[in-house]
């Protein structure tokens, strides 16, 4: 049996970077596509009503994303499945 902890921990010490990296990786493998999941949580989420006073929606800007500023817009474009505004 896998140590489930440990898994947990590594996948914790990742970047955004490493973490879209590791997403792409496992889709290649699986044959398997993250943006689906992703459509059936957004329909799960809206189907159930958000609590009251419960923030849904976050505004993300980028100030500083250094040397490898388009590997970050590209990152958060996948996390996301939007573009940057």
């Amino acid at each position: 049996m896998a140590d489930l902890q440990g898994i947990v921990d590594d996948l914790s010490k990742l970047t955004v970077l490493e973490a879209a990296d590791l997403a792409k990786m496992l889709e290649e493998k699986w044959g398997v596509s993250a943006a689906a999941a992703v459509a059936v949580a957004a329909a799960r989420g809206a189907a159930a009503a958000a609590p009251a006073g419960e923030k849904t929606e976050f505004t993300v800007v980028l100030t500083a994303a250094g040397e490898k500023r388009i590997k970050v817009i590209k990152a958060v474009r996948a996390l996301t499945c939007l573009g940057p505004k």
